[in-house]
């Protein structure tokens, strides 16, 4: 599965891997899952025990196609999806960097949303 990947995206897939082992998105806390390319940033509310998008943001849709996937864009971004997520009565999540380092992007999302009201 992983060998004609490039030695960066194998190991990100394993530490993702072994992290979801032990992050499990419930109805009262779902899990929330950011994905960071260097063009965009997409960001998912699941819950796990029925298998369903809660809620979801993106770079792509046409409010957020300004921003840029830097550490001010995320923040925005963050900022923004916390208010989402008060709109539909979601205040503690469990956050899944999906294997990325809490760093950059990743961290100034996270602030973001903390910053909106989220706890994680």
């Amino acid at each position: 599965m992983f060998k004609k990947m490039n030695d960066k995206n194998r190991k990100r897939l394993h530490r993702k891997i072994h992290i979801r082992k032990s992050i499990f998105g419930t109805a009262e806390r779902p899990r929330m899952t950011i994905t960071r390319s260097n063009k965009n940033i997409s960001v998912q509310v699941i819950d796990d025990n029925e298998g369903k998008t809660l809620a979801s943001i993106s770079t792509l849709e046409k409010e957020f196609a300004a921003l840029k996937p830097n550490t001010d864009g995320a923040a925005k971004l963050g900022e923004a999806f916390g208010a989402r997520l008060k709109d539909k009565n979601v205040t503690k999540v469990v956050f899944d960097r999906n294997g990325y380092l809490y760093h950059g992007v990743v961290k100034a999302f996270a602030d973001g949303a903390r910053k909106a009201g989220i706890e994680f």
